[in-house]
């Protein structure tokens, strides 16, 4: 079976990025209106990614990623992205990122008579989470998760 674009791509990227401490959170690849797209988005383990993190990265695949062609010989533009401040909350490594933060929930049905719900992320499992105030979600009632955010 032929691996995805994204597979190549992340087995090259993931030990780059770890000498460089950073992380792959995901990588994207997708049309777009300026024709294939590769994004590869990053975080840090202990700190907010800078343009130079994402510099340093985009250089230091460039070469591997031409050798081993993951797509075949296609075009695509290369993007090396941190994974931004609103980025939505799914997966459990965003919710462990995400673990004693103050977070959003909008429920697709109402559960005590509320759809949004705003505190702090105390504790996870693959089917629940928990906030502050004691209010336990079942994930799969959750319609968009993200971090609050405050200005």
């Amino acid at each position: 079976m032929k691996k995805k674009v994204t597979d190549i791509v992340k087995e090259i990227a993931q030990p780059i990025a770890s000498n460089l401490n950073l992380i792959i959170e995901e990588i994207e690849y997708a049309k777009k209106n300026t024709g294939m797209n590769l994004t590869i988005f990053i975080s840090k383990k202990n700190g907010v990614v800078n343009i130079n993190d994402c510099e340093n990265l985009f250089r230091a695949l460039d070469e591997p990623l031409d050798i081993a062609d993951p797509t075949n010989g296609a075009s695509y533009i290369m993007n090396v992205s941190s994974i931004g401040l609103d980025r939505p909350i799914k997966a459990d490594r965003d919710f462990k990122r995400n673990l004693n933060k103050e977070i959003e929930i909008k429920l697709f049905k109402p559960l005590n008579n509320k759809k949004e719900y705003l505190g702090i992320l105390t504790q996870f499992n693959n089917e629940i989470i928990i906030l502050d105030n004691n209010i336990t979600i079942e994930r799969k009632l959750i319609a968009n998760c993200k971090p609050h955010i405050k200005f």
